[in-house]
């Protein structure tokens, strides 16, 4: 299947950017169907319909890769319950209780763990570029969140959700960097395997939150939002995002997550009726120069090594 789509698999660039525009779209599906969905609801149904999705996918590859993912379950339990499971419902439930101001602020830290943790875990160096590109990408984030008004700022206060949330983030900034030492096992089975895990783990919690505070609201446009989180935010999200930090590295392909902000405006303003403001254009620029400066346009890790376009035609 891979053979398929190895064009589109050798740029990292364009992967984290799709990657990166499917999540926005989990903000638009928050504002339009808000009431149907408990956040731990949302968060097994998500992950356990990915998982019978890339089911299908990863049957020809899960005999072949079986002994590498026995003699690496402890990572990837990690990696499934610390990337995947717990940031699903710590997020859902932080963007319950906090506002979208401290949700995109908080998100928006994710490049800058992950740059810290990639230092701490594998003395991974920082270089000025990144530093620089960095900043101004943040910068970006804010002039969205605050709307061009600096004074928003001084509004900014933690809440029990905003606490959820920094745990979401911090997990997958942890994630983003363990995901080198993750198995060479195929793309399909490795996502296969991570939603089976993580929708087993929180299986007993949809259990509770069903019985003791709201089921799931099965309707149409329910169903609907469902079908799109499952194939896009879901599967092909993480699909693109992993690849993407497999060619360029962790520092540089979270910084890709500033871009959700321009998308999710983007989406606001086709979909919810909202107008496009000076400060959309200003933090667009900033953005696209942070990410422009620290991920290096003609780095040679844009490129799929030789090594590793063997390694994919074999899969």
């Amino acid at each position: 299947m891979i053979k398929k789509v190895i064009g589109i698999y050798n740029y990292p660039y364009l992967l984290l950017t799709l990657a990166v525009l499917f999540w926005s779209g989990n903000y638009i599906i928050a504002k339009l169907v808000p009431s149907e969905f408990p956040p731990i609801g949302l968060a097994f149904w998500r992950l356990s319909g990915a998982s019978i999705l890339m089911s299908f996918f990863s049957r020809p590859h899960l005999s072949k890769d079986w002994v590498l993912i026995k003699k690496n379950w402890l990572l990837i339990a990690f990696l499934s319950i610390s990337g995947v499971g717990a940031i699903d419902v710590l997020n859902y439930m932080g963007l319950q209780q906090s506002i979208s101001l401290n949700a995109f602020l908080m998100s928006s830290v994710i490049p800058v763990l992950i740059m810290v943790f990639s230092f701490v875990l594998f003395q991974e160096k920082i270089s000025i570029l990144q530093l620089i590109g960095v900043i101004l990408s943040l910068t970006g984030v804010v002039t969205f969140v605050v709307r061009g008004d600096i004074n928003t700022l001084l509004s900014f206060s933690i809440n029990r959700g905003d606490i959820l949330l920094f745990g979401s983030v911090s997990l997958y900034s942890l994630y983003s960097v363990v995901l080198r030492k993750r198995p060479l096992i195929h793309p399909y089975v490795f996502l296969f395997i991570i939603f089976s895990i993580s929708s087993i783990t929180i299986f007993p919690f949809y259990i509770w939150e069903t019985v003791t505070i709201q089921p799931v609201i099965f309707n149409l446009s329910s169903i609907t939002a469902i079908c799109y989180i499952i194939i896009f935010p879901a599967s092909l999200s993480y699909l693109f995002y992993n690849r993407g930090v497999e060619l360029l590295g962790a520092n540089r392909a979270g910084l890709f997550l500033h871009l959700m902000p321009v998308f999710g405006s983007i989406m606001a303003i086709l979909f919810l009726n909202e107008t496009f403001r000076w400060y959309h254009t200003l933090g667009i620029v900033l953005i696209a120069s942070g990410i422009y400066l620290a991920t290096g346009i003609k780095s040679k890790h844009s490129k799929m090594t030789n090594s590793s376009k063997n390694e994919l035609a074999q899969q």
